[in-house]
């Protein structure tokens, strides 16, 4: 009876998506950045240091840290100078070259706030709506570290919005490191393209396949240059992109947290391959969404059912969708803990 439900609910859902009848059909399509950074043709053309540069399109962020470990400071320097953007988004790239690319990338774009002085800029990719990750703390010297993966509507030019401070990843990533305090590091990563509203890309995959592709690389680009496995904390459909990742084996991580999640496309916590989390307040409008999969629309099991094998977050002092890092909520207390733990190693 119970699978009987869910296979009339998935069939609504599909329904209402398709005729545009309920509030999943209210978003605009995207399609994904992917593939090298910009600029990449240029690099691997680039003999400027008398040997092939690796390329960014097929090496490994492993084989990315070793070349790099080869070079000089001056050698460094130059492929800096000559291919900022390249140097700045390539994983396994020293992270305080990366940070000294893209202050130089940024500058004279729309995005150029970036470049103030401070702000460590890991990742920058103008393509598309932009993507961003920004660093919190020491993450060289970081104990433990997080990666905050957002969901819908976050781009390079509101994943730091003033007027929603804990519902962008950059809000989140600033509270989650000052509650977590000395010894930990937090990335905010917009690294993927995000849905715009709740339309198709919402209620499907495809983003969430392209952004599970990029996170994987980014993570192993991390652990390639010896910065500890993070823990993701991913809210929304960030939590499908993390899904996705982890079902796979393949994202480098030593826990994942999910808040305010339409599901991971999983049946089980087991299947993410590492401890999971999952939070969830009663006032959260995602409940509204149906746990169901069904001819490729919606994400699956609800993280925060109890068969789904998850750790539960408390989130009673939680408001909305967006409020799981407001300072004095029990969930971001928890989710501290959990951060400067590192997922408990």
């Amino acid at each position: 009876m119970r699978r009987y439900k869910r296979t009339l609910l998935a069939l609504a859902l599909a329904t209402s998506v398709v005729t545009g009848t309920a509030g999943w059909a209210s978003g605009s399509a995207q399609r994904a950045v992917t593939g090298p950074p910009p600029g990449s043709d240029a690099w691997v053309e680039d003999r400027s240091l008398g040997r092939a540069l690796p390329h960014p399109g097929t090496a490994s962020a492993r084989e990315v840290a070793g070349f790099f470990r080869t070079l000089s400071d001056a050698q460094q320097r130059v492929l800096v100078r000559r291919h900022p953007l390249v140097v700045g988004n390539l994983d396994g790239v020293p992270v305080a070259l990366r940070y000294r690319a893209n202050s130089l990338a940024v500058r004279g774009t729309s995005f150029d706030r970036l470049a103030v002085d401070g702000r460590q800029i890991l990742a920058f990719d103008p393509r598309g709506r932009g993507q961003v990750a920004e660093v919190y703390g020491d993450l060289e010297r970081a104990r433990t570290v997080s990666v905050v993966v957002p969901g819908a509507d976050i781009d390079a030019g509101t994943f730091d919005r003033a007027n929603d401070p804990y519902g962008t990843p950059a809000g989140m990533a600033k509270s989650l490191r000052t509650a977590a305090g000395d010894g930990t590091a937090v990335i905010a990563w917009v690294g993927y393209t995000t849905p715009v509203g709740v339309g198709l890309d919402a209620a499907t995959g495809d983003l969430a396949e392209a952004g599970a592709v990029r996170l994987t690389r980014f993570t192993r680009g991390l652990t390639a240059v010896g910065i500890p496995a993070p823990v993701l904390f991913c809210h929304s459909y960030g939590s499908v992109v993390c899904g996705l990742g982890a079902r796979g084996g393949d994202v480098a991580v030593s826990g994942i947290v999910v808040m305010g999640s339409p599901g991971v496309r999983a049946g089980s916590a087991r299947e993410l391959k590492a401890p999971v989390w999952a939070a969830k307040s009663a006032g959260d409008w995602i409940s509204k969404v149906p746990h169901v999969r069904f001819l490729g629309l919606g994400h699956g099991d609800d993280p925060t059912d109890p068969e789904f094998g998850a750790r539960p977050v408390p989130a009673r002092q939680v408001h909305g969708h967006s409020g799981y890092f407001a300072p004095g909520t029990d969930s971001l207390d928890a989710f501290a803990a959990i951060a400067r733990t590192g997922g408990g190693r």
